[in-house]
């Protein structure tokens, strides 16, 4: 075990009540571990309290792993919490490590009881809106709107993950500034956070800028150990940065999340919204429902006022078009992102552009869309609505 620092609170005058552990546990309970977020009494981490003639606190908080990189984070909110009781004159905190009896019971708690490696968003009472972000071809910006779309929707209040599941391009750590690692719970893996978004990518496991070379079964197994072994906690959205093209992770998502819905991306030229059109239309085959259309580069705006179309005009529209023609069912076009500097900008420095210049072009026109999906009620296809045969 290892103590942290201990605080001293700023106090003129002597200590008229000892404070309660009633009063220290209850403070305590308003203290989330910043990776699980949820509060430290409910996960079973706050192993002891005890309060001296004096009126000092000592807490024991168990981490899950020895290696917790948050542990300077959770020793000071803890301080901070417990100072704020009445009576308290000085708190210290000890961190102690979980047993593996005591990790199993906070795995079995997460999980709800559920199996091991299931796959919680792929369950018919799932509330979790499932976003898989497509393109037919590289380079239309896919993965710089996934990662803009998430900290909008986060912003809004919603509860939000990304899982990059582009595992030969991964991009998405440097765009959402991703500077922390997994946390590994036995085979539980604790998500970093960045930008009040929850974050996976093979980019995490692997050193440096060192390639991936994998096939398909591997790149399926990858996919689902993103969703099934990673601890999500109560999403209200999750988004999926897929891979461009119509290959092995498309096919992969369909099957282990076959209620996801795609969002494709495209840019305004015609040769590229011909292949957004076929990612599109992979849909058709899985039957999985096609959210909407973002064309991403749209125009640049000039000094002046006016637009360059530097890429052409109208590719979206057509996307949105002819899906709507193949699946027989209306898909709009959910949005015209113009070129921005600040968007790369803020991908490069991992602050995206929906933070560092949301009223800019880009800023403006990505948190628009991302307005119009959080708007979005989940069906009732799929769920058990709890109704039973009435007896006799």
């Amino acid at each position: 075990m290892t103590s942290g620092p201990s605080w001293a609170g700023n106090y003129s005058g002597g200590v008229s009540q000892l404070p309660s552990l009633d009063a220290i546990r209850t403070a305590l309970s308003r203290v989330d571990d910043p990776e699980i977020r949820r509060p430290i009494t409910d996960l079973g981490m706050v192993d002891n309290v005890s309060v001296d003639d004096a009126g000092a606190v000592a807490v024991t908080i168990l981490l899950t792993v020895a290696a917790c990189p948050l542990k300077d984070t959770l020793t000071r909110d803890v301080t901070a919490a417990v100072a704020q009781v009445e009576g308290v004159t000085d708190v210290r905190v000890t961190l102690g490590v979980m047993t593996d009896e005591q990790r199993a019971a906070l795995r079995t708690s997460l999980r709800g009881g559920a199996p091991e490696k299931e796959v919680p968003f792929a369950k018919p009472g799932s509330l979790t809106r499932v976003y898989a972000v497509a393109s037919g071809k590289g380079g239309v910006g896919k993965s710089s709107v996934t990662a803009n779309l998430a900290v909008a929707l986060a912003q809004q209040g919603m509860k939000v993950g990304v899982v990059d599941a582009d595992i030969y391009g991964f991009s998405i750590p440097r765009m959402l500034g991703v500077t922390g690692t997994p946390t590994q719970v036995d085979d539980m893996i604790l998500p970093p956070i960045a930008q009040d978004v929850k974050v996976i990518s093979i980019g995490m496991f692997v050193p440096g800028n060192q390639p991936v070379v994998w096939r398909g079964p591997m790149l399926h197994r990858a996919l689902n150990q993103f969703l099934a072994d990673v601890f999500w906690g109560d999403l209200d959205v999750l988004l999926l940065d897929l891979p461009p093209g119509t290959g092995d992770v498309a096919i992969s998502v369909a099957h282990l999340v076959p209620n996801a819905e795609i969002l494709v991306v495209t840019t305004p030229q015609a040769a590229a919204a011909e292949v957004a059109e076929r990612a599109g239309s992979i849909a058709v085959q899985t039957r999985q429902r096609i959210v909407g259309v973002v064309e991403n580069m749209s125009w640049l705006e000039l000094p002046d006022g006016s637009r360059q179309e530097i890429f052409g005009s109208g590719g979206g529209a057509q996307v949105a078009e002819s899906l709507s023609r193949l699946i027989g069912t209306e898909v709009p076009l959910l949005g015209q992102i113009p070129l921005d500097v600040s968007l790369r900008e803020g991908a490069d420095a991992g602050d995206p552009v929906v933070l560092s210049n949301p009223s800019g072009p880009a800023g403006t026109a990505l948190r628009a869309i991302a307005r119009g999906l959080a708007g979005r009620t989940r069906g009732l296809a799929g769920r058990s609505l709890g109704l039973r045969p009435a007896g006799r």
